[in-house]
């Protein structure tokens, strides 16, 4: 490399580091989603499989819990961690496919200008490491492109499989890698040779742990996840959310220079043909699928995760490989100059405003229900009811109530979900002795009045009404009730719906 590329590259490097400081930053001072205290549940009785996802992101949180504790930072660290690796993956995977340091360097960086990048791997769903993931799949399939050589395969398998321990969603490489192949004339001999079948069985034995898991409980996540896929009703409306969502997950300007790169993948100038259908293929399976599924269904924005990487490269093509007339250079040296402080920007105001609410003026958004602000607070008030009635343990009514309750409560205090009880299938039961006895019921307002709770409970006594909140505006109101006097199993064990006889 020249100097002048030294400079980039450590500029590049020295750039991610600081972002990954920021979301370090607000990781630690961001009070836990509902989805992240329930999988914090799950990293504290690991398995090979759980009702909702593979295992990976309960063990992400696992190891970030060894290494800082039971806290919000603890929980988060080691995704924001692994954007580090990621970077690492896409900036080579770039150099191989397209050459030189300008376009590996903004692919870098465009990529963790992305708030599916920033907000993505601090907030800790089976996306942060199905990203991860998703970038070493990419690098690996390059290093096949670019070595010619087979054992890159089992590198490719050992990627796909850990892709598979994060989410389902990586089960679309297998389609995108076959796809490449047949397309690109010279690769077709890799579908007569062993080593991609190999690298298969590698990533089949990798991914083993949670199909065992599922043949123990009846296939049942199985069912859930890959049932997602009939379609029930058609409902197109959903397809409109698609861009609008995207464009905000990969920030407007990244957006544009990705619309353009993609476009410009289409032709022959903006690079080799293997590589630029390594890229389409990769991206294009995970898209038409979801836009497919977007017919019958709300897709979310997250679950195009495994998309970003290739995306990433292809804003750079668009900025540093394709060819463009005046006018369009113009709009891409303009979005690449300000992507990353748009997206630096961007991100600072989605945390500023979840945590304050400050940048609505204190009005209700989308962030209030999912983030817990205000929960710390509310649990201590709950501990305090629980406390003075002598409740031997929390009953709560969803499994992100039930996780939030875990995580705020004192260590060690009883708490469970009232139903679905095969979320909580490799967790131990509550003793005899804690269901026995008088249990706390935290739901919503007039919620124990339903039938079913009187027919569970002899005794059913309001005992509070509290109230979560941020800054001054009120969130949610929390009833509490003291349930006693159980007429049998106070806990609703019925199948989950995916397993119940029609």
């Amino acid at each position: 490399m020249t100097a002048q590329e030294v400079r980039l590259v450590r500029g590049t490097a020295a750039v991610v580091v600081g972002l990954v400081l920021l979301r370090l930053i607000a990781a630690a001072w961001t009070p836990l989603t509902f989805d992240e205290a329930y999988y914090w549940m799950w990293s504290k009785h690991l398995a090979g499989g759980y009702y909702d996802h593979p295992p990976m992101v309960a063990v992400v949180i696992w190891l970030g819990t060894l290494i800082a504790g039971d806290t919000e930072f603890g929980v988060r660290v080691v995704s924001v961690l692994l954007a580090l690796p990621m970077s690492w993956a896409v900036y080579r995977t770039a150099e191989l496919l397209f050459g030189g340091q300008r376009v590996a360097c903004s692919a870098t960086l465009l990529l963790n200008a992305t708030l599916m990048a920033a907000a993505g791997t601090m907030i800790v769903t089976p996306d942060a490491p199905l990203l991860v993931a998703s970038s070493f799949v990419l690098l690996a399939l390059a290093q096949v492109l670019a070595t010619g050589q087979g054992a890159w395969w089992i590198a490719v398998g050992v990627a796909v499989g850990l892709a598979l321990l994060s989410k389902y969603t990586a089960l679309f490489f297998g389609p995108a890698i076959l796809i490449w192949l047949i397309a690109v004339p010279k690769l077709r001999r890799w579908l007569l040779s062993p080593w991609p079948y190999l690298g298969g069985i590698v990533a089949l034995a990798v991914f083993s742990p949670v199909i065992l898991w599922n043949a123990d409980h009846q296939w049942v996540s199985f069912i859930k996840q890959l049932g997602r896929a009939r379609i029930a009703h058609f409902n197109p409306a959903f397809v409109a959310e698609l861009i609008p969502t995207q464009i905000a997950f990969a920030t407007p300007l990244v957006f544009v220079l990705g619309a353009m790169g993609l476009y410009a993948l289409a032709r022959p100038h903006s690079g080799a043909w293997p590589a630029r259908t390594l890229i389409n293929a990769t991206l294009w399976t995970i898209v038409l699928y979801f836009v497919w599924h977007a017919l019958h269904n709300r897709v979310e924005a997250n679950w195009f995760a495994p998309v970003y990487p290739a995306f990433a490269i292809a804003a750079a093509v668009a900025a540093h490989v394709t060819p463009w007339k005046p006018r369009a250079r113009r709009t891409i040296d303009f979005c690449l100059r300000w992507a990353g402080p748009g997206g630096v920007i961007l991100f600072t105001a989605l945390v500023v405003q979840a945590n304050t609410g400050l940048l609505s003026g204190y009005r209700r958004d989308a962030t209030v229900r999912s983030i817990g602000v205000g929960f710390p607070e509310l649990a201590a008030e709950i501990e305090a009811v629980r406390l003075r009635i002598g409740a031997s343990c929390v009953l709560a009514p969803d499994y992100g109530t039930t996780g939030w309750l875990a995580f705020y409560l004192p260590k060690g205090t009883c708490v469970t979900q009232h139903g679905q009880r095969i979320r909580w299938v490799n967790m131990p039961e509550p003793s005899a002795a804690q269901l026995s006895g008088k249990l706390l019921l935290v739901g919503e307002q007039n919620a124990a009045a339903s039938p079913e709770w009187q027919a569970r409970f002899s005794i059913i006594e309001k005992v509070g009404e509290l109230t979560r909140k941020r800054g001054p505006l009120v969130i949610e109101k929390v009833e509490l009730d003291v349930l006693d006097g159980a007429k049998g199993d106070p806990l609703d064990r019925s199948p989950p719906e995916e397993l119940a006889k029609p």
